[in-house]
């Protein structure tokens, strides 16, 4: 069975950068379209980056340019590095595989504060 455990997430002032991981266990990264999301309170799941099995990288407008997602096959693990946060960037963050989307994870709590 497949586990995905994030974790990085914290309390930042805005203009603060946080670093994510998602440790994943049962299923290679490399193989995979890994995407990570966010769920502020009160709103639906969002799609923010993911990276294909080539490594191909994609990001909502939203973080477009301060948001960096990337890969480390040999951990597999997935990351995703957050500069120039904004309070709008408050979520909690989870990863998961794009299509037939794995059990979701704990997730992890990113609140940035103005």
């Amino acid at each position: 069975q497949v586990q995905l455990v994030e974790s990085g997430g914290g309390l930042v002032q805005a203009g603060g950068s946080l670093r994510l991981s998602c440790d994943v266990s049962g299923s290679r990264v490399s193989v995979n379209v890994m995407g990570w999301y966010r769920q502020a309170p009160g709103k639906e799941r969002e799609l923010v980056a993911h990276i294909t099995g080539i490594g191909n990288t994609f990001y909502a407008n939203s973080v477009k340019g301060r948001f960096t997602i990337s890969r480390d096959n040999a951990k597999n693990t997935v990351y995703l590095q957050m500069n120039s946060l904004k309070p709008a960037d408050t979520a909690v963050y989870y990863c998961n595989r794009l299509t037939s989307p794995f059990n979701w994870g704990q997730g992890t709590q990113v609140t940035v504060s103005s």
